[in-house]
């Protein structure tokens, strides 16, 4: 049997309180979706505010993938940490603990006055929404234990991220257009704070221990690797055969090669690599990884394209992608009803092959100047995307023991963001290295919609054998 089949779950005792049964669950519900979403607004503030931004903090064009990456590298670092963290030494204490750092380092963003200062303070977010978003849906798997119940919640919650996705812009948009950029990082990192001072009474703990030590070496390899990689791939746009392009990309195979390694020999690994022999497992993984390298990398980047290209402001490029994001809000809150007709799996092909069809819908309409020939792919697409943040959250935790649920979902996570990372890279390389920006976009359209393609068919592959 597997070690982490034998794992059991203990629970602090808490002392019986005079209330319905369902109010503890509820609240841990509200709480870590609150949380979730104001991570998720910090990690889309930049995407309208990217033009001003970089322009006060003097960001060259190839360094501003930086400004969006410093989130998503923070989080691809940490979520599998966090995840086994949060089951070692207590779900509410990481999550309580990064919803604080989070808020205290989003209010630090508004005061950075260069570029990697700035992308400093987003690493730190990214980390401090690592412990959030790991931990949180660990808490809520052990809060809606029930097969029924861990459906609804865990649809809930994705829907916040699509909420997230969506509010951010929308926050950062308005107040960039009325007071500065600046102040929407003050105003986030107040609200995180809101929600750690009302989780020190709602919430409980629950944990899963396994005994050892935290796997530092495992996080400090798997850390450096990803920072490797991201910097190849930015440095990339310059030039693929330049010498410190290749070094970079030698380190990470090398760092990737020393932190397997690592996890084998390590008693308390972050991730048991015996799961990538499950197909369920892979088919989570793989979800989360083009989710980030097709959707995300692609929708990351757009708003200040189409600042650029059309001349829209950046409340104009946030109501128009509320058009997207608010879709994909309302479609995972609703795709709870899919349950028992559409597998998680199949839901995630779904979503895939309706994020190729609309953004393919949109090729030419920025060299024809036209933002309305946009509605029908962001409508198309935000349907699909609202289908994957419904899918990947119910599939990371049905792919691994139940005791392991904040490790499954730092793992899904973790590729997610390593894929957001490497997107929206690339994205840029190949939006800026042609011609003209409008043909870049139609470029960097089709290669998110092949990916997406790509990821349709290795999803419905990765079935678990009869």
């Amino acid at each position: 049997m597997n070690r982490l089949d034998r794992t059991t779950v203990t629970t602090s005792a808490a002392p019986p309180v005079p209330e319905t049964a369902h109010a503890a669950p509820t609240r841990t519900l509200a709480l870590t979706s609150a949380a979730t979403a104001v991570a998720l607004m910090t990690y889309t503030a930049p995407m309208v505010t990217l033009p001003d931004t970089a322009a006060a903090l003097h960001t060259s064009v190839s360094a501003q993938a930086w400004l969006l990456n410093g989130t998503p590298l923070g989080l691809a670092a940490l979520l599998l940490v966090a995840g086994s963290l949060a089951d070692d030494y207590g779900r509410r204490r990481i999550f309580l603990s990064g919803t604080v750092a989070l808020g205290i380092t989003t209010a630090l963003g508004a005061l950075a006055n260069s570029t990697w200062l700035f992308t400093l303070t987003r690493i730190a977010q990214g980390a401090a929404s690592a412990a959030i978003l790991a931990s949180g849906l660990g808490l809520i798997v052990h809060a809606f234990p029930s097969p029924r119940g861990r459906l609804h919640a865990t649809g809930v919650w994705g829907a916040f991220v699509s909420g997230g996705i969506a509010a951010g812009p929308l926050l950062a948009g308005g107040i960039a257009s009325t007071l500065d950029w600046r102040v929407a990082y003050a105003v986030l990192g107040a609200a995180a704070l809101v929600v750690a001072l009302l989780g020190t009474r709602a919430l409980t703990e629950s944990r899963a221990p396994r005994g050892g030590r935290p796997d530092l070496a495992g996080a400090l390899t798997f850390g450096l690797a990803l920072v490797a990689l991201v910097a190849a791939l930015t440095l990339g746009r310059d030039g693929w055969l330049r010498a410190p392009v290749g070094l970079l990309l030698a380190a990470f195979l090398v760092l990737t090669a020393v932190f397997v390694v690592v996890e084998r020999r390590s008693r308390t690994p972050m991730i048991d690599l015996g799961l990538l022999r499950h197909r369920r497992f892979l088919a989570s993984s793989a979800g989360g990884l083009f989710t980030g390298l097709a959707v995300i990398g692609l929708f990351s980047f757009l708003p200040a394209l189409l600042q650029r290209t059309l001349g829209l402001s950046a409340m104009d490029t946030a109501w128009l992608l509320l058009l997207w994001s608010g879709l994909s809000f309302a479609v995972a809150l609703q795709a709870r009803r899919l349950a028992g007709r559409v597998s998680p799996r199949h839901q995630l092909a779904l979503g895939f092959a309706l994020h190729a069809a609309g953004v393919l819908t949109m090729l030419g309409a920025l060299d024809a100047g036209s933002w309305t020939r946009l509605l029908p792919g962001f409508v198309v697409s935000g349907v699909g995307s609202g289908l994957l943040n419904a899918a990947l959250p119910l599939l990371a935790v049905e792919s691994v023991p139940t005791a392991r649920a904040a490790m499954g979902s730092g793992a899904q996570q973790t590729f997610r963001y390593i894929g957001s990372c490497a997107g929206v890279a690339l994205t840029i390389a190949l939006v800026t290295s042609t011609g003209g920006l409008a043909h870049g976009a139609d470029i960097a359209i089709g290669v998110s919609a092949g990916l997406a393609g790509l990821a349709a068919v290795s999803v419905l592959a990765l079935r678990e054998r009869g």
